[in-house]
């Protein structure tokens, strides 16, 4: 069962934005993580324990990270968007809007973005934006440069565009999750507590967005970029090829570090190794905090 977390509530132009939060007992320094999900999950993606060691929350935590994970507009306590506005482009606006007063509410003086799968297109998006507040770097998981042609994301995306779906647990399990030997029964039933009617606008954005969008937002972001692709996506092209093709888009990043989460499917936290991918997160974290000091040491913040 997902432990208990603090949930904030924020108002941007308008619309409800809700989040849970998780923290070390006593301020710790480091960074603020700003978590995004992907679709089909509420915030609670992040309150899943795929491995014993716990959920992406609580292995962050453990480590001294304060995280903010917000439910995406239409998601937990998020209002919803009208079909035509719901755009990965508003959405990141929104997320925008509610991060920065997150920020001054948790007194934080710098951010590390986490995005999974939709909601790692968004915190790139929201990094190419330069936004206001102190962005130390990214990390999007579960997303990447290729999709491949009549694969499961084409599917999903046929569906149709104005309405909301609610997938049955095992239709999401099939594209969720790599082969059995990858993943523990309670990371599955833990799952199921995260998941959420779906807008198909979402869906049908998604798998266009590596062609329209990434090429452009890509060479935008100039903090250090982490990436990591499932071995067993049943959604996107895990191969070596089309890593590189996405690590080699973020010219302007000081450092890309993109690779396989070997022995997991498309939910990578929620498997048994997901672990292995969180704890790469917050190394490459720990790297950007680094980086950031020297470059205000410097004195060169452009």
């Amino acid at each position: 069962m997902a432990k208990q977390r603090d949930l904030l509530t924020f108002e941007v132009d308008g619309h409800t934005i809700t989040a849970l939060v998780a923290g070390p007992a006593e301020p710790t320094g480091k960074p603020l993580i700003a978590a995004l999900h992907g679709g089909t999950y509420t915030a609670r993606y992040f309150d899943v324990a795929g491995s014993p060691e716990g959920s992406f929350l609580d292995v962050a935590v453990a480590h001294g990270y304060p995280v903010v994970a917000f439910d995406r507009p239409g998601y937990g306590g998020s209002a919803a968007l009208e079909p035509d506005a719901n755009t990965f482009a508003r959405h990141g606006e929104l997320l925008n809007g509610a991060l920065a007063q997150a920020i001054e509410r948790l007194g934080a003086d710098s951010v590390f973005l986490v995005g999974h799968s939709i909601g790692g297109m968004i915190a790139l998006m929201i990094a190419a934006s330069e936004p206001d507040f102190p962005l130390i770097g990214v990390s999007a998981t579960g997303m990447g440069a290729v999709i491949p042609s009549g694969g499961a994301a084409e599917a999903l995306g046929s569906l149709p565009a104005d309405e909301t779906v609610d997938l049955p647990y095992h239709q999401r399990d099939q594209v969720m999750f790599g082969p059995e030997h990858t993943y523990r029964a309670e990371g599955v039933r833990q799952a199921h507590e995260s998941y959420a009617p779906t807008p198909v606008r979402e869906l049908v954005q998604a798998p266009k967005w590596p062609k329209e969008h990434l090429p452009a937002v890509a060479p935008k972001i100039r903090v250090p970029v982490h990436n990591a692709l499932a071995e067993f996506d049943a959604l996107w092209s895990s191969a070596p090829e089309n890593v590189a093709e996405f690590a080699a888009l973020f010219t302007a990043a000081p450092f890309v570090d993109a690779g396989v989460a070997r022995g997991t499917g498309h939910c990578i936290d929620h498997h048994t190794l997901g672990l292995a991918t969180q704890l790469r997160q917050l190394a490459f974290a720990e790297e950007c905090a680094q980086w950031a000091a020297a470059r205000q040491g410097t004195g060169n913040e452009n």
